[in-house]
């Protein structure tokens, strides 16, 4: 992640460009940046966008959740154990390049519309993310490293501790980045299909009413989102790797 200068510049950058293109199409459809800040101010002083934000984070941050604290286990253990490997990769292989979003009409009626149909979606897509990335890092650990364990009396519990997870850390936590973008993006989705809350919802239900100050607050509030979630683990990053961050 750059300073935060050149975020801040970056920032405005586009704000500028914004702007620009703004002025030059002179359009209902593409409204002022100003105009739209206002608005997104304005109702999270009244509160009125402030469930709906909170709504949104919740099923972004759980569905994140529930596939780190499934894929990450296992991809330690299909990449550190050659037989989980053999036996397993084939299903990865399989499952993976399936479009799992299409799957969202059958998960609404097996679970419902309530929130869990949404979270699981999330999560199911981003599981098979952590857990490739996670299984190639596992697998790529020279195994001079479990050697050195075990002439030291290591248990294999301890291995995974001490050599596997750290060691597939970086890796792992690079897999969270990407997962932020798909799990808003799937977010999105999932909010604009039988439901009447969230961002996605707030972004559908503008467009449909040809609020675009609305449509943009919205989509403004998605990305907000989403920065806020990759700024969240880039300072997690900092604390949990610093050997690889230092530099």
């Amino acid at each position: 992640m750059g300073s935060k200068r050149d975020i801040v510049l970056a920032a405005l950058v586009l704000l500028l460009l914004w702007e620009v293109a703004a002025l030059l199409l002179d359009t209902m459809a593409l409204p002022q940046p100003w105009l739209v800040f206002a608005s997104v101010i304005r109702q999270l002083v009244d509160g009125s966008l402030v469930d709906d934000l909170a709504i949104s984070a919740v099923r972004a941050v759980c569905g994140i959740l529930l596939a780190l604290a499934t894929a990450v286990p296992l991809g330690l253990a299909v990449g550190a154990e050659p037989s989980w490997r053999k036996r397993l990769s084939p299903f990865i292989y399989l499952l993976y390049p399936i479009p799992h979003v299409v799957l969202l009409p059958l998960i609404i009626i097996l679970f419902g519309i309530g929130n869990f149909s949404k979270i699981f979606l999330i999560a199911l897509i981003v599981f098979f993310q952590i857990l490739v990335t996670t299984r190639d890092a596992a697998k790529n650990i020279h195994r001079n490293y479990y050697y050195s364990m075990q002439t030291l009396g290591a248990t294999r519990m301890q291995i995974y501790r001490h050599v596997i997870l750290p060691a597939s850390l970086p890796e792992i936590l690079t897999a969270m980045r990407i997962s932020i973008g798909t799990s808003v993006a799937i977010l999105f989705f999932v909010e604009s299909f039988a439901t009447t809350r969230g961002l996605g919802y707030i972004i559908m239900d503008s467009w449909g009413r040809a609020d675009y100050v609305a449509l943009y607050a919205g989509i403004s509030c998605m990305a907000l989102l989403g920065f806020c979630l990759y700024l969240l683990l880039d300072i997690l990053e900092k604390k949990l790797c610093r050997w690889s961050t230092s530099g």
